[in-house]
């Protein structure tokens, strides 16, 4: 909180050489969490399902796939229904039009994401960093190496796997005893960006839809979860604050895992083949912020688009929202770009995206931070669930 406080001062005494100093730091630790977020999604995948076997693993996910559909849905009922209370009004012809500059339609519909997801080279997605594709070749790998029969050879792989596992949280540690530094260039960065008047331009209601559904999911439905379960949430968000700050100012899940992993471990004190699961498995499918952005600019655009906002439509756009939100990556301004593919498919006009852009970035950290706190929401009802039923099994 001190380097929160520190860099938000830094930022807005309005100096160019310490902005541009920030900038620079930022960006470093940004890039040095996402070298490390593709080694660690891939490791602790195949260890998990190489040590604890299909079955185990199989309960595991049963219960997190579970956990992130009701909360990904109401996440969208939230925003839902404060659209139709607070009922944004549509924008003029003009500001549309102007808004199709900053934005070109993607040449990429949403089936083509998909496919984009199944690999058909083994390198590729380390490459590109996909985290759907890592995710599925670490789940293969991991499953085939439970199914191999004890051997020597078996033996060799998943112990050189655990290996590089345990190096790499190393570099992990290391990297986190250095994060006050990151958050000041972060905070500063952010109080830059806001002097300079990078949020001046929002559309009102919409925002106000936007980020009022993120905060009642962050501070009340989120909660209730945990409550309904037993669980403290005060104490499980402070646990994991490091994750949800560092998630606010990376605007990216999947950078953030790391953090997310080594706070759930070591602050939360869950069980590490419960995080080592759960986690990287959420931060690919679990995405609260972004199945509300898709459900609320959706049925802005197509109410500018002159199309009715019936009680079916929206419904319609809840089911396609939550299951367009799981198949998205946990990257920066990924529910944006699907959002674009969304409206660009049904013609949508996407404009109205232009003018949401300079925004975007204040939308994206608050989703992002979401997004951490429901992953971290439900590593901690998966655990507890698993320990309730070790202790009356």
């Amino acid at each position: 909180m001190g380097a929160l406080i520190a860099g938000a001062i830094l930022g807005l005494l309005g100096i160019t050489w310490l902005n541009e100093a920030m900038n620079f730091v930022a960006t470093i630790y940004t890039r040095l969490f996402q070298l490390l977020a593709v080694p660690t999604i891939v490791l602790v995948v195949m260890t998990t399902f190489a040590t604890f076997g299909s079955k185990g693993s199989g309960r595991i996910f049963g219960r997190t796939l579970t956990y992130t559909l009701l909360t990904t849905l109401s996440a969208g009922a939230v925003g839902a229904l404060l659209y139709v209370l607070i009922a944004p009004a549509n924008l003029p012809a003009e500001a549309i039009s102007q808004g199709i500059k900053a934005v070109e339609a993607p040449s990429l519909s949403y089936s083509d994401h998909l496919i984009s997801i199944i690999p058909n080279n083994i390198v590729k997605p380390f490459l590109d960093g996909n985290v759907l594709s890592l995710l599925l070749l670490a789940f293969a790998v991991g499953f085939g190496l439970s199914k191999l029969p004890e051997s020597e050879n078996k033996t060799v792989v998943v112990r050189g796997l655990h290996g590089l596992q345990e190096l790499l949280f190393l570099l992990i540690r290391g990297l986190i005893q250095t994060l006050p530094l990151g958050i000041i260039a972060f905070s500063a960065q952010l109080s830059a960006q806001v002097s300079a008047g990078v949020v001046a331009d929002s559309i009102g209601k919409y925002v106000m839809v936007i980020l009022g559904g993120n905060l009642i999911q962050f501070f009340i439905v989120l909660p209730l979860f945990l409550l309904a379960r037993g669980l403290n949430p005060w104490k499980v968000f402070t646990a994991m604050s490091p994750a949800v700050l560092m998630a606010l100012f990376t605007k990216s899940s999947a950078a953030t895992l790391p953090v997310t992993i080594q706070s759930a471990e070591e602050r939360l004190k869950a069980r590490p083949e419960v995080a080592r699961f759960v986690l990287p498995l959420c931060t690919t499918i679990n995405m609260n912020g972004c199945a509300a952005f898709i459900l609320v600019t959706s049925l802005y655009v197509m109410q500018n688009g002159g199309m009715a906002i019936t009680l079916p439509t929206i419904l319609l756009w809840l089911l396609i929202a939550v299951v367009s939100a799981i198949g998205n990556a946990g990257v920066p301004m990924g529910c944006y770009f699907l959002t674009l593919s969304l409206m660009a498919g049904i013609g949508a006009p996407v404009g109205i995206m232009g003018i949401i852009l300079p925004i975007f970035t204040i939308i994206d950290m608050v989703e992002t931070a979401e997004n951490v706190w429901s992953d971290s929401c439900v590593c901690a009802l998966v655990g507890r669930t698993a320990w309730q039923k070790n202790t009356h099994g």
